[in-house]
């Protein structure tokens, strides 16, 4: 058993971490601007803002996991909001370096979220861990934030990094949303739909972490996909078909997503072909590798 403290963990990917790693032995602990001593995860008190946090949260903790940071698509890309963003990343993973520092029983592990954006609008190249950054505020923020994840490994603590895909869930993320339509019979792609979304079960996701946490041979980045990334308009088609119902399937124009979203249509106009092998070199296998046998569970068990 092992003690896993999670900055983020009370939101869609933190909290059903925090149910597996339970049952998968672990103990588990929280980061909140809240201190809740006695809740289902003890949590300790830290506020990124003011730069705060309770040394108590790393005084036997083993694992550190990091999933803090203001929602990318949850307001407007303005010029706040998008600093906004890399600063709730950047500086959640600098004053968990300086408690880690600090701390007289040091974690054997950080594991820090990152995104596929990393890799920005690439077409049909497939993409690699070792392929360079792209353009544009997506690819600017994930450089940022693994950048600073780097300063953790930096201190003798083995680093991971995941770049997570698109998390498919009905609990929440893209996919809830996407499903709205489906209720009025109707499925709706962007600009032409061809762009590819590399995405991933939450459950293979939570279970990637857990694999993080007790392979100690893990070091580095990893892309956190699925092996069959799927175009946008076929993944709108596998949940019609997995919805149970017919549905008159529109594209969206990329004009127009860009006349309503601005620059922050390239959460959905973004073409990020991903591959999976690295991960998969670890002895990694997802329980969901196709897209519509993953739509199918998710809609099935509400997951």
């Amino acid at each position: 058993m092992q003690h896993v403290l999670i900055a983020g963990g009370t939101g869609l990917i933190g909290t059903r971490l925090s149910e597996m790693l339970v049952a998968a032995g672990h103990r588990v602990s929280h980061l909140s601007r809240r201190a809740q001593p006695s809740g289902t995860y003890p949590t300790y008190q830290w506020d990124v803002e003011r730069g705060t946090i309770d040394d108590a949260a790393l005084e036997d903790a083993d694992v550190v996991i990091n999933l803090a940071g203001a929602g990318i698509a949850d307001k407007p890309w303005t010029p706040a909001r998008k600093q906004l963003i890399i600063d709730s990343r950047v500086n959640s993973t600098r004053l968990l370096r300086e408690a880690i520092q600090r701390a007289t029983h040091k974690p054997k592990l950080y594991l820090s979220g990152s995104a596929v954006g990393f890799y920005g609008s690439r077409g049909d190249e497939l993409l690699k861990e070792d392929s360079p950054a792209g353009e544009g505020f997506l690819s600017q923020s994930c450089a940022a934030w693994e950048l600073a994840a780097r300063e953790v490994a930096a201190t003798g603590i083995r680093t991971v990094a995941l770049r997570i895909g698109i998390v498919l869930s009905t609990r929440g993320g893209a996919l809830e949303k996407m499903l709205l339509p489906l209720r009025f019979f109707l499925g709706v792609y962007f600009g032409n739909g061809r762009q590819w979304y590399s995405w991933i079960h939450i459950e293979d996701l939570c279970r990637m972490f857990i694999h993080a946490v007790e392979n100690e041979h893990l070091q580095g980045t990893y892309n956190a996909v699925a092996p069959h990334p799927a175009s946008n308009k076929s993944l709108v088609q596998a949940l019609a078909a997995a919805f149970g119902r017919p549905a008159l399937i529109l594209p969206a124009p990329a004009f127009a997503m860009r006349l309503a979203m601005g620059e922050m249509a390239a959460v959905v106009l973004d073409s990020t072909k991903v591959s999976s092998q690295k991960i998969t070199s670890t002895g990694f296998r997802c329980e969901y590798p196709t897209l519509l046998h993953a739509v199918n569970d998710l809609l099935t068990r509400h997951a």
